[in-house]
This record gives C-alpha cells, sequence and structure tokens, in this order.
C-alpha cells in the first residue's frame, strides 16, 4: 500500500475493520468509514489494506470535501443513523452530586448518563465545527489556527475519558505540541 495513492471514495477491506470506503485524504492517513465500526484513521502506509475498487485522487478534492460534508448533513437530518458511543459499565446507574462550596446551598444530583449524553453532544458539535471550518472559505492559516483551538478544547475534555466505555471513542487532545 505505500506505493499506491487512493483517492477519496476508494473501496478497501481492512483485516480487522470489514469493509470500508476512505472519506477524507490526509497527508499521513486516510479517514475511512467501516459500515460496522464507522469512522477510523489508518495510516497510509499500513499494509493491511486490501483495494476493493480504486479511486484516482482527483485534482479538486475541495469539491469532494464539500460533497460529502453535505451527504453527512443530508444522513443526519432525514435519518436516524447516529454513531453509538456507550457509558463504561462501571458508570451504569451512577449519579454526578455537585456540593456547592457555599453554605445554605443545594447539591445538585445528575444522573451519569445523562451527563455523559451531554459530554457526547459536545463532542459531536466540536465534529460539526470542525467539517465546517475544513470547508468554509478561511485562508489556510486561519484554519488552521481554529483548528488548534479545537485540539485544545478536545485536549481539555480528556478528564471525561474514564466515562467512555470504548477507547476509540475517547478525547484527544494536543500529543506533545
Amino acid at each position: 500500500m505505500t506505493e499506491m495513492q487512493l483517492g477519496v471514495g476508494s473501496r478497501i477491506k481492512h483485516p480487522q475493520f470489514g469493509k470500508g470506503v476512505i472519506i477524507q485524504i490526509r497527508s499521513d492517513a486516510y479517514e475511512i468509514t467501516f459500515i460496522d465500526h464507522g469512522t477510523r484513521k489508518i495510516m497510509r502506509d499500513y499494509e493491511g489494506l486490501e483495494v476493493i475498487d480504486a479511486v484516482e485522487t482527483p485534482g479538486d478534492l475541495d469539491t469532494y470535501e464539500k460533497l460529502e460534508n453535505s451527504l453527512i448533513r443530508v444522513l443526519r437530518r432525514f435519518s436516524d443513523l447516529q454513531e453509538t458511543t456507550h457509558l463504561g459499565n462501571k458508570w451504569t446507574g451512577g449519579k454526578l452530586v455537585m456540593i456547592p462550596g457555599e453554605e445554605g446551598l443545594k447539591e445538585k444530583e445528575i444522573p451519569i448518563d445523562v451527563f455523559f449524553h451531554k459530554i457526547v453532544m459536545v463532542r459531536d458539535r466540536l465534529r460539526v465545527l470542525e467539517q465546517k471550518i475544513n470547508t468554509s472559505n478561511l485562508t489556510d492559516e486561519e484554519k488552521v489556527e481554529l483548528q488548534q483551538y479545537i485540539t485544545r478544547v478536545y485536549g481539555s475534555l480528556t478528564t471525561f475519558n474514564v466515562l467512555f466505555k470504548n477507547k476509540e471513542d475517547q478525547f484527544t487532545g494536543e500529543k506533545g505540541a
């Protein structure tokens, strides 16, 4: 796979995740949406991908990106399909209790699954914001600057990773900036 340049729309088969379609090309990796495993980032030099149907890399990737984002918006708006993110088993049925430092005020109790759902919504909205930035008419410099802020937000949210059942659903921030 190291020599082959696959384009957006190429169909592949991964030994663990099964069949998928390349939806975005990065300098070091492909973003691939798999039928049963959602979207994953796979390094471009990964040797285990089997090419089912290769699509040439077009000169105008921006058009593909806009098409992809339009399709995602339509699918989200008119379907019940959503990525399922699971709460870790040890937290099921638990509650978050916030005790004010000021005397005489009542504590606030929230079921952990409700709190977890709100954290997942924040993550999903950050992803949409990222997509909007990537497809905007901003300069590359402006896009990079905004992406850095989003990465820092993800980093701030890593505190809540203990709630996620699956490691791949967790927040990741800057790694050794």
